[in-house]
């Protein structure tokens, strides 16, 4: 009797869970929506049936608290892993380190969240062999334990941009002064407007985080390296924009030094020097015809 009972009961919820969604489905084409309501109908109708199950079974045991004593103990040593990943489900609920849509770096696999379920999440992969940020297409599953185990990144809950740095190298020859003031020029016009709005979104972050910048402007910062000047642009961007961003500016710096003679782009080269007594023994060696080269 309590077999078929349970039999009738899960499957009576089955059927109200998938015309809820039915309903639902009728009602809104909202993608995020939707995935709302069927995770959600799937936890409750989960914790109702198990509800249901205790309750139609418990009768027919004597020592229920011995029961469930000798019950957990055994689950706690089988299904370790299991109940680590739960309880990172949980984490994940009631903490939000992050949610569906946002872009993070666990451990060494970054991508963006599209699926949290009780025992893993799902990634879109990005980077790996694939340059700045952008998809691979693969789809990784996480354990949830992995938010105790491995450092977490997000790239977009709370404050929404990043900082990112552009290395520009130019000869020592060149009018580094002028260099830096169109790099700067080309960092404004593609920062304009951003600035406010991240100054507004660290106010409200600094609400939860000890989070201050004093200066959120494109800056250019100089450095000399072994051959030749190198000019750094740091400025602020949206973590998926970043490579078209890079590309448009590097477009502009290109066509900029371009019109200039006095500027040139730095590249390892090399040169041989002679010393006085070297030069003469080579010029001795040489031909004539080698000589007036």
């Amino acid at each position: 009797t309590n077999v078929i009972i349970t039999i009738l009961v899960l499957l009576g919820i089955v059927g109200l869970r998938h015309l809820a969604l039915l309903i639902v489905w009728k009602k809104t084409d909202d993608v995020k929506k939707l995935y709302s309501w069927r995770k959600i109908s799937g936890y409750v109708s989960s914790v109702v049936a198990i509800l249901t199950i205790l309750l139609i079974w418990g009768s027919g045991i004597k020592s229920l608290s011995t029961f469930l004593g000798l019950f957990s103990a055994g689950v706690a040593i089988a299904l370790r892993g299991p109940i680590e990943n739960l309880a990172g489900w949980f984490f994940i609920m009631i903490r939000r380190p992050f949610e569906l849509g946002d872009r993070i770096q666990i451990g060494d696999v970054a991508g963006d969240v599209v699926d949290i379920r009780s025992f893993q999440f799902t990634l879109i992969e990005i980077g790996n062999w694939v340059d700045a940020d952008q998809s691979t297409g693969r789809i990784i599953h996480i354990p949830n334990k992995q938010v105790f185990n491995s450092t977490l990144a997000n790239y977009t809950t709370g404050f929404r941009y990043i900082w990112d740095e552009l290395a520009v190298v130019v000869t020592f020859d060149s009018n580094w002064q002028k260099a830096k003031d169109i790099l700067l020029d080309v960092a404004n016009r593609y920062t304009e407007g951003k600035t406010e709005q991240a100054r507004q979104q660290l106010r409200e972050v600094a609400r939860r985080y000890m989070i201050y910048y004093h200066y959120l402007t494109p800056t250019v910062y100089t450095s000399v390296v072994d051959n030749g000047i190198k000019l750094t642009i740091r400025y602020l961007c949206e973590p998926r924009k970043r490579r078209g961003i890079r590309h448009n500016m590097w477009e502009d710096i290109l066509n900029a030094f371009a019109m200039h003679d006095d500027i040139e782009f730095a590249y390892p080269t090399q040169q041989i020097y002679y010393t006085p007594t070297q030069r003469k023994e080579r010029e001795k060696d040489a031909g004539p015809e080698e000589n007036r080269r």
